[in-house]
């Protein structure tokens, strides 16, 4: 099916749902003014992928109303494998605001997380601050501006200045319903000198669904602020996705991604962080699993502005079927960067003959006094690694299994949330059995 560029809402649909929303007037006219946008520019064209036959922007199904819950005890057994007993835990269902708990601690402190509608109601002067102003614009492309308009769910999190919180936040997104479309916004905001660990999950309870995700994410990290965000997405076969997390550092900030991207659908994920203060450090850690006849392409980006900053990509995947993807690893040092690093790796294992991998390691540098260097590998199981492995008696598909968490392991250690680990893993071997 050719995606068509003329969306099934308008104007008019856009203002009666922004008003029974209760949201602000500059929140209503950044929606009315993306609308303008998505006429005016163009849809992305990510790197070796075509996507002009994806479907972006047609379906019915806008807002499914959902029940929340009353208590956890309601979750569907796969979410409440997640949350263990986390005090400080977002649950949206589809695009209903289901479940909240932050600490009294927490709240003391003046930490802010709610939903996104909340905070626009009743943190607008902090929100207006970050929505789409420093991270991502909703002019950039037609994506970005179909998103802006259309936004239906999400999170905001706040972290005031030298505040450190040790225990993780978490957000948890379930998709229990086939038409259920997710244009969800979340934004961290980690204030001078503060820390916070973010982790969010994906998860559709589904096999199958024709819906669509377009999911922003904006990470602000402030002047020595340290921002630890990691996230497991896995969305139902059938689902075509657009993921944009991106993130904002500044002098001495810090901020880590660890990203399981699971999902079963096509998928356009891009990740970039953009290092604008002296000595900020930026570290993004991706694992990718695809089967059956996915297309998908990951963009990782790390963008040097300020002097002595450091940038980390490592990016590990496995293909299987006939799933292809694209891995592309991008480190940038602006003219004026001095004394910065660019670091990354990209290795992609195939599990099988139609199975395909790409991965493109790319250091763009427009300053002198600087370091990089870049790493790329794409092949099969390592015949050597089986053999040492049956010479103690594994039979040979379990010891394919071994190689291959072990390959995926230096990501899937750097979730901070126990429960989520073990989704990720559980999510792995399903995947790879």
């Amino acid at each position: 099916m050719t995606t068509e560029t003329k969306l099934p809402f308008d104007k008019g649909f856009v203002s009666s749902f922004s008003k029974e929303t209760g949201e602000p007037a500059w929140f209503a006219e950044l929606r009315l003014k993306a609308l303008d946008y998505f006429e005016e520019v163009p849809m992305p064209r990510p790197d070796k992928t075509k996507i002009d036959k994806w479907n972006f922007t047609q379906f019915n199904q806008h807002v499914v109303k959902s029940a929340a819950y009353t208590s956890l005890a309601e979750l569907p057994e796969e979410v409440k494998a997640l949350v263990e007993e986390n005090k400080n835990l977002y649950i949206q269902r589809n695009q209903t605001p289901a479940f909240l708990s932050l600490s009294e601690d927490l709240k003391a402190k003046g930490v802010i997380f709610t939903d996104i509608f909340t905070a626009a109601k009743n943190h607008g002067d902090i929100l207006k601050k970050y929505y789409m102003t420093q991270a991502i614009n909703a002019d950039e492309h037609r994506l970005t501006a179909l998103h802006a308009a259309l936004v239906n769910g999400g999170a905001f999190l706040y972290i005031p200045k030298n505040v450190e919180i040790s225990e993780p936040i978490q957000a948890v997104y379930v998709q229990d319903d086939a038409q259920a479309n997710l244009f969800n916004h979340v934004i961290v905001v980690a204030d001078d000198n503060s820390s916070v660990t973010y982790v969010e999950n994906y998860i559709s309870t589904i096999e199958e669904s024709n819906a669509l995700a377009n999911i922003l994410t904006e990470v602000i990290a402030n002047s020595n602020a340290k921002v630890q965000y990691g996230a497991v997405d896995y969305l139902a076969k059938g689902i075509t996705t657009y993921v944009n997390r991106r993130g904002v550092a500044g002098r001495d900030a810090r901020i880590e991604w660890a990203l399981g991207l699971m999902n079963e659908g096509n998928t356009i994920s891009e990740n970039t962080t953009n290092l604008l203060g002296d000595g900020a450090y930026g570290d993004t850690k991706t694992v990718v699993v695809g089967r059956g006849e996915q297309t998908q392409n990951f963009t990782t980006k790390v963008v040097h502005f300020g002097k002595h900053t450091e940038g980390y990509i490592l990016k590990h995947g496995v293909m299987k079927d006939s799933a292809s993807s694209i891995f592309n690893g991008i480190g940038k040092i602006e003219h004026g960067a001095s004394k910065s690093n660019a670091e990354q790796e990209s290795r992609v294992l195939m599990l099988s003959e139609k199975a395909r991998g790409d991965a493109n390691p790319i250091l763009l540098i427009d300053e002198d006094d600087v370091t990089a260097g870049h790493a790329a590998s794409v092949g099969r199981v390592d015949p050597i690694q089986l053999y040492y492995l049956m010479s103690r008696g594994i039979p040979k598909k379990e010891a394919e299994r071994l190689v291959i968490h072990g390959f995926l392991a230096p990501v899937v250690n750097q979730l901070p949330i126990e429960g989520v680990k073990k989704q990720l893993t559980e999510v792995i071997e399903r995947k790879v059995r």
